[in-house]
């Protein structure tokens, strides 16, 4: 408003300026007392109506999925996470080749899992499989829900949303599980041989284990709880990595003559970028795996994932710190990052002391694992393997330990949730159900990933050749560069 005042006249007293002002004000002040009046009221009234307003009918229908959308694109930008994160703690020679990836990776996982891997998953069939609904096929009133639900994909016929809606969350789930590989065997592996086994984990071995633990599969009714995917999606993505990395076998020059030779990231600040994309991402991940705008549910869900990552980080830092002797940057962001893996099973039925607990426990394994991998010359040259196998394994044995049971959260009920866990008043077994769950799926994963990652070996290769390791997989597999013009660290 003073932009618009006109000059004050020669010799016009300045008290005469602001009187001016004042009058200007003063002739709608009416106006404006009504206006904040009515505001006010109006804001008391939403206030009061808020916490008893709930959403029904076809309004219940649209926002919640809007909110499953909006969560399956914050997971989608986790393909950004995981992409910044590799490329940036591998060397730069390579770094077309990860990106190439990370990219094709989820097109690859869209066409698998919407011909093959959601029908497997949610179709109906038998304790093993689902048997109907590929190509998104078959018969559904989404999002007609319970007894009035008609359809071939009844696992989900909870969900009040239309089926598309359900499909393109479910596919973020998938896409996850095969870029974890990525990772684990980068800078040695044929591009050719990851593009296949992405298919074939996201269209049969990824969706079988998703049929047993959430389509209504053997797991499921035996009482096994995974609530975002600490089995599903991060234990066989882990598992599937480590068979992988074992016969591939580790990078030129990593170990010689029984030493370790560590080989650092070239780019430490996109794999920072990466791991904090990817926290973001993990309120989606988590917190959409209500499948609808629950208030409570979401905002306690996303809570406690971001105490869980936080307090990894933190454990992750000092656990180096004292080990190392210097506080280890990515130690940190694997530490974040398995504390968010190992809260993903449990979000949903612990509290946030419990979830500070979780996520500090993974933090401190991470590191050890690290190790550990490394003394049997695993080679994993972004912690993929501690992070998603052993955060996927500690996150599900958690929900045993931690869970509170149906009484304490509205969201869920005895049917639909875990039993108390150990330390929150129950008995052990919730914990043996835990395990056998976890020792089937690693059993199944393990074993399919061997023969599937054997008979690539033998028919297409799996690893690049001595001489295009040491030029690069970005020459040597895609010939062009990520940073044309720039040395490089091609003599590493």
């Amino acid at each position: 408003m003073s932009r618009n005042l006109k000059p004050k006249p020669p010799g016009q007293p300045r008290h005469r300026r602001a009187s001016w002002r004042w009058s200007m004000l003063k002739k709608p002040i009416y106006l404006y007392l009504t206006a904040a009046i009515l505001l006010v009221w109006s804001s008391a009234a939403v206030a009061q109506e808020a916490p008893s307003s709930v959403f029904s009918g076809e309004a219940k229908v649209v926002a919640d999925t809007i909110w499953v959308l909006f969560a399956a694109s914050l997971v989608f930008f986790m393909n950004a996470g995981f992409a910044m994160l590799e490329t940036g703690l591998c060397r730069s020679k390579n770094a077309v080749n990860l990106l190439a990836k990370n990219l094709i990776v989820f097109g690859l996982v869209s066409l698998a899992y919407w011909s093959v891997g959601f029908g497997i998953m949610f179709g109906d069939g038998n304790e093993f499989m689902g048997t109907t609904g590929f190509f998104l096929g078959g018969n559904d009133n989404s999002p007609a829900i319970g007894e009035a639900y008609d359809g071939v994909f009844s696992a989900l016929n909870w969900a009040g949303i239309p089926l598309n809606a359900k499909f393109f969350y479910q596919l973020m789930f998938a896409g996850t599980a095969a870029t974890i590989v990525s990772g684990a065997i980068a800078e040695r592996a044929r591009f050719v041989a990851f593009f296949i086994f992405s298919i074939l984990l996201t269209s049969i071995c990824y969706p079988m284990v998703g049929h047993w633990v959430w389509g209504g599969g053997f797991l499921q009714k035996m009482g096994f709880v995974d609530f975002a995917g600490s089995t599903v999606v991060h234990m066989v993505g882990g598992w599937a990595a480590l068979v992988g990395a074992a016969l591939i076998g580790p990078r030129t020059a990593r170990y010689f003559e029984g030493k370790s030779y560590p080989i650092p990231g070239h780019n430490l600040s996109i794999a920072t970028l990466g791991g904090l994309i990817l926290w973001l991402g993990w309120f989606g991940f988590n917190g959409g795996s209500t499948m609808a705008a629950d208030p409570a549910a979401i905002s306690h869900i996303i809570v406690v994932t971001n105490l869980a990552g936080a307090a990894g980080g933190v454990a992750g830092t000092l656990t180096a710190w004292i080990y190392f002797g210097k506080p280890d940057l990515t130690m940190t962001i694997n530490g974040m990052l398995i504390g968010l893996v190992s809260i993903t099973a449990g979000c949903a039925f612990v509290t946030s002391g419990s979830a500070v607990l979780i996520g500090f426990v993974g933090g401190i394994a991470v590191v050890f694992a690290v190790d550990i991998f490394d003394n049997f010359k695993i080679d994993d040259p972004v912690g993929a393997l501690s992070v998603h196998m052993v955060g996927g394994f500690w996150g599900t044995l958690a929900v045993g330990l931690f869970s509170v049971g149906p009484e304490r959260f509205s969201w869920y009920t005895a049917n639909s949730g875990p039993a108390s866990g150990l330390f929150s008043g129950g008995s052990f077994e919730q914990v043996g159900i835990q395990l056998l769950g976890l020792g089937i799926v690693s059993g199944f994963t393990v074993l399919f990933s061997y023969i599937v990652w054997t008979a690539l070996k033998y028919l297409s290769g799996i690893r690049v050749t001595l001489e295009d390791e040491k030029l690069g997989l970005d020459l040597s597999e895609h010939a062009m560069e990520a940073y044309p013009g720039f040395l490089g660290d091609e003599h590493l």
